[in-house]
């Protein structure tokens, strides 16, 4: 009877048909050349007859190898050390070796157990960034050979591969010098951490050398939560600037300033290390230190597998590192020296400056506004200038930027659904039938220059051309904001004139489209969550009473924690229908097409204003129409 699917074929069978005993087909399958020639060639012949494949597992147990080397890493989910195993995985595969993986979960305790089990299934070991102590290290290599170290050193006998991270810290360093800054806060890494040793010790050099430098040093961690917990403090420090131990931790800090309302690099400064994938992605864009990540990884394979098949080579040293310069980088803020030469308990003019190529709302209390043009806002969110972050003269934010529940809504901006089909709004256009849609009919609104009126008013005036999708001109706008002290709070004016000078123009709004509600679209301030948020109108308290209402004020009164805010938004003239959500968002504005279109003639214009006064207390239905009635004074608002 012939063999069936599932017999193999094995070495007996071989040793059968070539006449030879067990040990010699094994030894010619291993390549020993103790078998005379003709012999070998008979084995061979017999194995190419029989189909005969040996099994690489119990070859290398024969020989007593595995082709398996070990790699032992703190954390898998941090793409540094993602990176470096992808170049000795690519590496090794050349080689004919395979590679297993083993995480400590950054706990340096169980390191060492773990790299000798790791290392009992495999030829060497391979350890990344271990957290041992000194002491404890020494002890375990000479029970691990052959074993080589990345971003460790180790003793003479002992292979590495390794970046000078004291050297990366300090190319960061000089870079936030040289723009200004001189108070700055690193967040380090773990304690365990050599490369957060080295940093340590180049920033103690760094503070030497350079006159005026201050470092504020916060134990931190590695993580991204860890840099996103570290953001009160690192506040709390007054620095103007942060380096980050990787850019994991810069990416949880940047998250949480964004939410507490703290732009950067208006505000502060955040530096990463690594270079990390998504570094370019983050918003703002992060500057970084960039590592040779994968190269170390191939770098740390060639010298260990020297070592494993007893060679000596000439290999190349680690690249050289260099700045990866981002948009989360910037010149130390001019309000912040300000603010740290007013005198105490005095709140001086409410005024706009440049600062780099922003300009800020400030008075001696600090920063009040930012006005960004918007150039980085991705085409999706029609790019657009707007006001962010804009703060109570007790420092607490009333905007949000790009929220995870509507990416395209940026602080206050003049955002409309629909000019004649282009949507200056961002995000899906509705459409009847379909409901929302993600369309290509994103336009833009470019300034074309800023100037800033030194007089009593200081207000910033910006010419802003509206462009569709196509990049053809739509209408003109010339933008005047203002800011000013009221009411123990501050004013902020935002008056716009639109001109439809290249042509007749439609405003619509997804309610003109059949989306019952959904008239927004005009001046539109986001605001952050809170706790608790009250709505207060003409029409009473509660969102349901003001939305759609003309009643010629709102306001917002929110709690967050032990802070009471109140945001009171007042339409001078010409009382349009307030559009608004306090639930799964906070927002509102006046609506442009609340429910039928706008039309503009050739020429025609739009005026539209808006005045908000921020307050760090709680108003009532007494107050708050008082207060209406002083920030609300007389305009031309409306059409004509």
């Amino acid at each position: 009877m012939g063999r069936t699917p599932k017999d193999s074929i094995t070495i007996a069978d071989v040793a059968r048909a070539a006449e030879v005993s067990r040990a010699t087909v094994s030894r010619v399958m291993n390549g020993r050349l103790t078998v005379a020639p003709d012999i070998a060639e008979r084995v061979r012949a017999a194995a190419d007859r029989l189909n005969y494949r040996p099994s690489d597992l119990a070859r290398n147990l024969s020989l007593g190898r595995t082709n398996m080397v070990a790699l032992v890493v703190p954390d898998l989910g941090n793409p540094l050390f993602q990176q470096i195993m992808r170049g000795i995985t690519n590496a090794s595969a050349a080689a004919g070796y395979r590679v297993l993986v083993a995480e400590t979960d950054e706990d340096p305790l169980a390191e060492a157990d773990i790299a000798i089990e790791a290392r009992s299934r495999c030829d060497a070991l391979i350890l990344v960034s271990p957290r041992l102590a000194e002491e404890r290290l020494l002890e375990l290599l000479p029970d691990v050979k052959p074993v080589i170290l990345v971003n460790r050193q180790g003793p003479p006998d002992v292979a590495s591969v390794g970046v000078d991270f004291g050297r990366a810290v300090r190319i960061v360093v000089d870079h936030l010098v040289g723009l200004g800054h001189r108070r700055l806060a690193y967040l380090a890494g773990p304690v365990g951490s050599a490369s957060n040793t080295d940093r340590l010790r180049s920033l103690e050099i760094a503070e030497r050398e350079i006159p005026g430098l201050e470092i504020v040093r916060f134990e931190c961690g590695s993580s991204i939560e860890d840099g996103y917990g570290a953001v009160e403090q690192v506040l709390d420090s007054h620095v103007t600037a942060v380096v980050a131990f990787n850019d994991l931790v810069a990416f949880g800090l940047l998250a949480r300033l964004n939410e507490v309302g703290v732009a950067v690099p208006a505000d502060l400064s955040v530096a990463g290390m690594d270079d990390i994938g998504l570094s370019r992605f983050a918003v703002p864009s992060l500057t970084t230190v960039r590592v040779p990540q994968q190269g170390m990884g191939e770098l740390a394979w060639r010298r260990l597998y020297a070592e494993i098949a007893g060679t000596e080579v000439d290999l190349d040293g680690v690249p050289d590192l260099r700045l990866a310069l981002r948009a989360s980088t910037g010149p130390v803020p001019q309000a912040t020296r300000l603010q740290a030469d007013a005198p105490r308990g005095r709140v001086g003019p409410v005024r706009w400056q440049q600062q780099g190529d922003i300009f800020v709302l400030g008075s001696e209390s600090g920063l009040l506004a930012h006005y960004e043009f918007g150039r980085r806002m991705p085409q999706v969110h029609s790019p657009r200038p707007y006001l962010h972050p804009v703060r109570t003269l007790g420092g607490h934010p009333l905007t949000e930027v790009s929220p995870v529940d509507h990416r395209h809504h940026y602080g206050v901006s003049l955002a409309v659904a629909g000019v004649n089909g282009t949507s200056h709004w961002g995000g899906r256009t509705f459409l009847p039938g379909r409901g929302p849609t993600l369309l290509t009919n994103h336009g833009q609104q470019r300034s074309r220059g800023v100037t800033v009126d030194d007089g009593p008013g200081n207000s910033l005036t910006d010419e802003i051309t509206w462009y569709d999708e196509q990049g053809r001109p739509q209408l003109v706008e010339r933008r005047q904001l203002s800011g000013s002290l009221a009411e123990g709070g501050w004013r902020l004016d935002w008056n716009s004139v639109l001109n439809a000078r290249y042509g007749p123009i439609r405003i619509d709004s997804p309610a003109t489209a059949g989306r019952p509600g959904a008239g927004y679209g005009g001046i539109f301030w986001r605001l952050p969550s809170a706790e608790n948020t009250v709505v207060l109108s003409e029409a009473g308290e509660g969102a349901d009473a003001a939305y759609g209402s003309l009643s010629p004020w709102l306001a917002f009164v929110q709690q967050r924690g032990d802070t009471v805010t109140t945001l009171l938004l007042a339409q001078p003239a010409d009382v349009r229908p307030w559009f608004l959500r306090s639930t799964d968002y906070v927002g509102a504005g006046p609506a442009l097409a609340w429910q039928s279109a706008l039309a503009l003639q050739p020429d025609q214009e739009l005026q539209l204003s808006l005045s908000a006064l921020l307050l760090d207390r709680s108003i009532d239905l007494t107050e708050a129409p008082e207060l209406a009635a002083r920030l609300a004074g007389p305009s031309e608002a409306g059409l004509r």
